[in-house]
């Protein structure tokens, strides 16, 4: 399962707005230093969150050989599932995805980031859809975890 990105689109669309500013900006008068200026701002401005756009990774779930992956650009996390007891998201700007182990306590993963912290749960993007992970989830045979204080098996 592939998340869809938002962030990406969205700086991607906005950068070729802006190179379209740029160009309309020096053809209202190309003679003009501020024009020029100008327009010269916008391109640069819209090519960079075009590249930035083309950067952004989205996160891959994966299941095979009896194993959970996450995949995030470079960044990869491999369990077998028989490590696995449930799972359950975390809704909010960023939705996540957290593991339980099979106490049912959360796994805690390395950042993607790079940073030396770590966290309980592995972002996704805001524009995965709650219902998506859920059937995924339910078609690795991963349990979603239990919001009692018991073990969410």
């Amino acid at each position: 399962m592939v998340c869809p990105v938002g962030r990406k689109q969205g700086e991607i669309g906005a950068g070729a707005v802006l190179i379209a500013l740029a160009a309309l900006a020096v053809a209202a008068s190309p003679a003009h230093w501020a024009n020029l200026v100008l327009g010269g701002l916008l391109a640069l401005c819209g090519a960079a969150l075009i590249v930035h756009g083309l950067t952004l990774r989205a996160p891959v779930l994966e299941v095979e050989d009896g194993e959970f992956r996450y995949i995030r650009g470079r960044y990869i996390v491999r369990i077998p599932f028989g490590d696995i007891g449930s799972y359950y998201l975390l809704s909010g700007r960023t939705r996540s995805l957290g593991l339980c182990d099979l106490a049912g306590r959360p796994r805690v993963f390395p950042s993607t980031e790079g940073r030396r912290a770590s966290r309980p749960y592995l972002p996704l993007t805001g524009m995965t859809s709650r219902h998506k992970v859920d059937a995924f989830m339910a078609g690795a045979g991963i349990p979603p975890r239990d919001r009692s204080l018991t073990a969410g098996r």
